[in-house]
């Protein structure tokens, strides 16, 4: 593959980064991470008009057909950011759609959530902490023309705006994975605290509620969760990727000014070392990304550990980075009017979504038989 963008990719990528520039400042980001909703209507609003919500969805779907290469252009000029508000959840949640659901199904829900009148979210992890179907202990049981579902959800992104929650969960009857669409309007979802105000996280209670038969995604779960989730930990791969790469340029333009001992702490051996290192992170992290969102586009042999690996270097190289540049700030970087906490914050969650580095590099080597 070619890593260079084409230039239809260079102009996206420019125009995100302006879009985002004007409609996302970090006193919006501040803003949001104490509201409750971590949104507005007017984003929204807005970023549905720049057609990103409905970026991989088919034309035919009300999407614009485009690829996760795309996608993840636009996703590290959110990571960059720090991005608040549902987007990755909702694109996440479209794509368990897009992949489960049949053309009923996809008519029904995707066109709502390209055009951002509607919001998806996935509901996979429980008290397992599994990220497949192995830690699924939900269950549906059938109930007249529909089923009455039991279990809770854990750390479910942005479900409290959501209004369709697609949910992992096995029949009660032979212990089938399947895939279910939770409307809000019946879901009873909580806030649970989090280290990073930017997402919101939620807790599920799918106790005695009942969904229609046809709420029941059609397609075969567990290779539809498979594939949604390889695309969920590119996705998240680029935001890091962009919010290391930001969090880079401010500690080396940091570095170059600021003056200790009468010198400009920039011309220390040892800071510039740790500039370096920083940097040959955050070049890996970008790397295995872009590989990994083409390969998905691709629907290549090795997507599934080019998503993982993706996932596990831009978790670990966002954390790493971020650290290091707190510790290169000093004082100041430790600060509430600093925005790095911010960042730092938002590396640790986005680490732990999906899979931490180990959990991804466990399944990469379950992928090559080691």
């Amino acid at each position: 593959m070619d890593f260079a963008f084409t230039p239809e990719q260079e102009l996206l990528q420019r125009a995100s980064r302006d879009a985002l520039a004007a409609l996302v400042p970090m006193t919006h980001v501040r803003a949001m991470m104490a509201d409750a909703r971590g949104t507005t209507d007017a984003v929204w609003r807005r970023v549905a008009e720049l057609g990103w919500l409905g970026m991989t969805f088919s034309e035919d779907e009300g999407g614009a057909g485009l690829g996760f290469t795309e996608l993840a252009i636009v996703l590290a000029e959110m990571g960059r950011v720090a991005m608040p508000g549902p987007f990755l959840a909702a694109v996440i949640g479209g794509r368990a759609i897009a992949h489960a659901g049949d053309a009923a199904q996809r008519r029904r829900w995707l066109p709502g959530i390209g055009d951002g009148s509607r919001i998806a979210t996935l509901a996979v992890l429980e008290a397992a902490a599994r990220w497949s179907f192995d830690g699924v202990a939900a269950v549906a049981r059938p109930d007249g023309g529909g089923f009455v579902l039991a279990g809770t959800k854990l750390f479910v992104p942005d479900a409290h705006v959501a209004d369709a929650i697609v949910c992992a969960v096995r029949r009660a009857d032979d212990g089938a994975p399947v895939l279910v669409v939770v409307e809000s309007a019946g879901a009873r979802v909580r806030a649970q605290p989090s280290v990073d105000g930017t997402r919101k996280i939620c807790r599920l209670d799918l106790d005695g509620l009942r969904v229609e038969a046809d709420a029941v995604l059609a397609g075969a779960a567990e290779s539809a969760l498979a594939a949604v989730l390889d695309e969920a930990r590119v996705a998240l791969a680029a935001d890091m990727s962009g919010g290391a790469e930001r969090v880079l340029a401010a500690t080396v333009d940091y570095v170059k000014t600021r003056r200790q001992f009468d010198r400009v702490i920039g011309t220390f051996q040892a800071v510039q070392h740790a500039c370096a290192d920083m940097m040959v992170a955050v070049e890996c992290a970008k790397a295995a990304t872009t590989y990994a969102a083409w390969a998905v586009d691709q629907r290549a042999d090795d997507a599934t550990i080019a998503a993982a690996t993706a996932k596990a270097t831009a978790g670990e190289a966002f954390r790493r980075v971020t650290a290091k540049a707190i510790q290169l700030h000093g004082g100041i970087g430790f600060t509430w009017e600093h925005d790095l906490h911010i960042h730092y914050k938002r590396a640790l969650s986005g680490d732990m979504m999906y899979g931490d580095a180990i959990a991804n590099r466990e399944l990469v080597a379950a992928r090559l038989g080691i």
